[in-house]
């Protein structure tokens, strides 16, 4: 009776392993990141400002640049209401009004535009440079490895914020530098200098790649060059390219706001959660709130950012599941 109850039991139990679906990579990385709760609220904040700077248009109460013939300059937010104060609060601008009388609600709804494209359209130029350089590198080796390698080693010597300042200083003045406000002049000045490290880690990646035995196979059996890294070596490397990548956007968002906080980054009258803090430190002592709201945003994307990334980085390493 016992060993055919034992028995019975081996076979349901086998029964149930047979019918039960094998999880892939990406399976399980995303059963890992929905245990992560800082990632999960990272990333639905990070889809709530993404809202916010498409519908901005929507949702702003008033254009960012308009200037009211009848506003008062610098009047508080709502919670700092008092009728004996001056400037006085005015209820048509909830959070307060700037130096130049503009609603600083507005603003901030269209500075998260700025942020967000700064942080994605740079990263985007770094993935598109990085990739193409680190598969070449690695893929093709001997000459060209090293070829590649030692130019990677030239950028990377370069400061880069430091470039940054002395690019955007030399040409901000000019046409060029005046393109979309400066986002174009930004968009270079990040590219030349931010692909080298994603062309470090894609050019590992493929290095470890290209001698294991599906790659033979595949190259034994004549699949062309093209086929094989951009089926099998790109990818079998996303996971650490995502990871990189989401650690890349609070980085640019970052070093906009270091260089719209000192002048030479966005240029004036287009919002910007950097510009508006460079424009409010004046006001620090007068009323704070005026800096820590565009401060405020701008830690806090870069906190989303920075908890996704983390999330993803646990939930992509194969290890963590062991």
């Amino acid at each position: 009776m016992t060993v055919a109850r034992t028995t019975d039991q081996l076979g349901a139990l086998r029964e149930e392993a047979n019918q039960t679906k094998p999880r892939g990579l990406w399976s399980d990385a995303w059963r890992r990141l929905r245990r992560n709760k800082a990632a999960l609220a990272g990333a639905a904040y990070i889809g709530l400002m993404a809202l916010v700077a498409i519908f901005a248009p929507l949702l702003a109460p008033h254009d960012p640049n308009f200037i009211p013939a009848d506003a008062i300059a610098n009047s508080p937010p709502f919670w700092q209401r008092d009728p004996n104060a001056f400037p006085q609060y005015d209820p048509r601008f909830k959070l307060g009004t700037d130096t130049l009388a503009r609603d600083i609600l507005s603003r901030l709804i269209y500075g998260a535009r700025i942020s967000l494209i700064v942080g994605f359209i740079p990263v985007a130029i770094e993935l598109l440079i990085g990739a193409t350089l680190g598969v070449a590198s690695g893929w093709l080796g001997g000459r060209w490895d090293n070829l590649l390698m030692r130019l990677v080693d030239v950028v990377y010597a370069f400061p880069s914020f430091l470039f940054f300042i002395i690019l955007v200083s030399a040409l901000g003045s000019t046409g060029f530098g005046r393109l979309l406000s400066g986002l174009v002049l930004l968009f270079v000045a990040f590219a030349i200098t931010g692909w080298t490290g994603m062309a470090r880690l894609v050019r590992g990646q493929v290095l470890s790649l290209r001698h294991k035995e599906f790659i033979e196979a595949a190259r034994s059996v004549g699949v062309p060059t093209s086929r094989i890294v951009l089926r099998h070596i790109l990818p079998n490397s996303l996971a650490p390219i995502i990871v990189s990548v989401t650690f890349g956007i609070p980085a640019y968002i970052l070093a906009e706001a270091a260089l719209s906080y000192l002048g030479i980054g966005i240029q004036p009258p287009t919002a910007s959660w950097g510009n508006m803090v460079n424009e409010f430190k004046g006001l620090i002592d007068l009323n704070p709130w005026f800096v820590l709201m565009p401060a405020a945003l701008i830690a806090f994307i870069m906190l989303a950012f920075t908890f996704l990334g983390d999330g993803l980085r646990d939930a992509l390493d194969p290890q963590m599941g062991k």
